[in-house]
């Protein structure tokens, strides 16, 4: 299972992210270049992230698991808050998050593609 702690460090783990507080002092969000690929508020137990994702695949994951839900306080086609009570395997919750910032850095501008892809390479190579 997953606590805050591991979650927010496998958000800056990937290249050209960062993490602030912009709404109040109990939720950090996870930026690509600056746009938000994950929502994780600090008073829920347990922990709940809220990620971005396909909407036919969102919909799925709602099916096959009751710890999915449509996103709270967010486009509910395209976000989902995912509990992390265990139902939800850390494998797949990785997979998930990795989703949200793929989803997010693919709408980023050429520029920023370009700048993300050259962070990539840095950090690879």
């Amino acid at each position: 299972m997953m606590d805050v702690a591991d979650i927010r460090s496998y958000c800056l783990a990937k290249p050209g992210t960062s993490d602030d507080m912009p709404f109040d002092d109990t939720v950090i969000v996870a930026r690509v270049l600056g746009k938000i690929f994950a929502f994780l508020p600090l008073d829920t137990i347990p922990t709940v992230i809220a990620l971005k994702c396909d909407p036919e695949r969102a919909v799925e994951l709602r099916e096959r698991y009751d710890a999915v839900r449509p996103g709270f306080h967010l486009n509910k086609k395209h976000w989902n808050s995912i509990t992390c009570d265990g139902s939800v395997p850390v494998h797949m919750l990785r997979e998930l998050i990795d989703h949200s910032y793929d989803l997010v850095a693919k709408g980023l501008s050429k520029r920023q593609r370009d700048e993300l892809a050259e962070l990539s390479e840095r950090e690879s190579g």
